[in-house]
């Protein structure tokens, strides 16, 4: 079975057994505060822990770095963009997960030098899965995808700026509802991307860009016709010292929300990324 498959099944074993039955039935001791702000289930430990020693078997010579071993021990993000190497999302959108509410994901990237190489994308609930292979092209449920953006005015952006300080984040908004359609973000990555490849969002900005967060999804919208970069317009990659993504249905969406966001008056590349 080619490593595609194995890793499909593995996720799909892990949500069946571990994610979906707990989606509504945690008990109050299995949500937890890991950081201001941030909440941890025992749902995220559990996959983490399963999907960790399945990608182990499948791959020994690859480093596995997982968001909640990261989390306790920061120097698992050493080197991170060196190497080949696993990242684990266990549970994205967990806060959403812990709420009883959707949408939730499950997330894997295999990373070679920084560059995603493959990645993974499962909704639990709904069973859909989402992979890409770099230079082959992206799937859902083994179906080749192509964006499907709409063409409309205004184009449709889901903006990631919770993360700034109110006064910045009102001055992006500000620019951005001079051209686009803002929509609330669903907090959870696993579906950001693929709502811009199936043509429900054209534009998405994310602040914080964890390694688990975004690797899997961006070469899914890359793959599938997309278009991404870092704020500084340097292309995505994991572990090096470009700040933010700016994404979109493809590159001409991503060049007309790039006038709008990436420009001196949004205030992101000149205060939030520094070019020496």
């Amino acid at each position: 079975m080619a490593l595609r498959e194995q890793v499909s099944a593995l996720m799909r074993a892990v949500g069946a057994a571990v994610v979906a039955p707990r989606f509504r039935m945690l008990a109050a001791d299995e949500i937890a505060e890991k950081s201001p702000g941030e909440i941890v289930t025992s749902a995220d430990y559990e996959s983490e822990r399963r999907l960790h020693d399945g990608l182990a078997a499948l791959l020994p010579a690859a480093r596995i770095v997982g968001e909640e071993a990261a989390a306790r021990d920061p120097c698992l993000l050493d080197a991170i963009g060196s190497g080949l190497v696993w990242l684990i999302d266990p549970l994205d959108g967990t806060a959403n997960f812990a709420a009883g509410r959707e949408p939730f994901g499950m997330m894997i990237a295999l990373v070679d030098d920084g560059v995603p190489i493959a990645g993974w994308l499962l909704d639990p609930l709904s069973g859909r899965l989402c992979h890409a292979e770099r230079g082959k092209g992206a799937t859902c449920d083994g179906v080749p995808v192509r964006v499907r953006a709409p063409q409309r005015t205004p184009l449709v952006a889901a903006l990631g700026t919770h993360f700034l300080s109110p006064e910045r984040r009102a001055r992006v908004h500000a620019c951005a509802e001079t051209g686009l359609d803002v929509v609330p973000v669903p907090r959870c990555a696993a579906e950001s991307y693929p709502r811009l490849v199936f043509g429900n969002d054209d534009i998405a900005l994310f602040q914080r860009i964890l390694p688990w967060d975004h690797a899997a999804g961006i070469l899914f919208l890359c793959e599938a016709g997309g278009h991404a970069t870092h704020w500084d317009r340097r292309p995505y990659r994991v572990g090096g010292d470009g700040q933010g993504v700016l994404v979109a249905a493809s590159e001409p969406l991503w060049q007309a929300a790039a006038d709008l966001l990436l420009g001196p008056e949004a205030g992101l590349v000149e205060t939030e990324v520094c070019v020496s």
